[in-house]
């Protein structure tokens, strides 16, 4: 699987507006700390016991260490706890969805169905979709998320497809563009794909999360 990218939140919280917030807990935390270690060593001093302590050793109890650590813990874990998540309007799509899908010809007939697995990988400032058929793999190259007025959640995503060694010759390398509309409890979506150069098809899908 190629490395994750950035996608764009349309309706949730301003990812600036997080980071600021992040920021000012990090100012916070190590201002609180640094105050306390060096209140716990005037109170060794006075009692002389007072270790002597080079200032670099204080130096990985600044705001920016502390951020980097706070950011990492939230962008991995926090984001995605319930409450959390729906504060940022942003729904935890990560897991194994089965996918059904049906390819329809210019005329709006049907052209044939097809399954496939797909794995969706997400943190809270990059994601995945991966989808695999028995002929060929598509990942996702750009991504958008906007909350819909329902409760759920629209999935707008570019992907690249490269048929496997074991696909007919006549499938080429193409990209596409899908839209996927998710139940508000995330368990299961549907939607519509559109194929460009190289195979100029179009359809429907149909998913549901395999775990979770």
């Amino acid at each position: 699987m190629g490395p994750d990218h950035e996608y764009t939140i349309l309706s949730g919280i301003n990812r600036a507006g997080v980071g600021r917030w992040i920021a000012v807990a990090a100012a916070a935390i190590s201002s609180a700390i640094v105050f306390l270690l060096l209140a716990i060593i005037d109170v060794a001093k006075a009692l002389g016991v007072a270790p002597q302590l080079p200032t670099l050793v204080l130096w990985p109890l600044g705001a920016g260490t502390i951020y980097l650590g706070l950011y990492w813990f939230f962008d991995r874990h926090l984001w995605r706890h319930p409450q959390v998540s729906r504060f940022l309007k942003l729904p935890d799509l990560r897991g194994q969805w089965t996918c059904s899908g049906r390819t329809i010809n210019q005329d709006k007939s049907p052209a044939g169905a097809w399954s496939a697995q797909i794995t969706i990988t997400q943190s809270w400032d990059r994601l995945k979709i991966r989808l695999e058929t028995k002929d060929s793999v598509s990942q996702s190259i750009a991504a958008a998320l906007v909350r819909d007025e329902t409760g759920g959640f629209l999935v707008m995503y570019h992907y690249r497809n490269e048929p496997k060694a074991s696909a007919p010759q006549d499938m080429r390398p193409h990209r596409g563009f899908a839209e996927l509309t998710f139940s508000p409890n995330g368990k299961a979506a549907n939607g519509e794909y559109f194929n460009g150069v190289g195979r100029p098809t179009f359809g429907t899908m149909s998913l549901e999360k395999v775990d979770g």
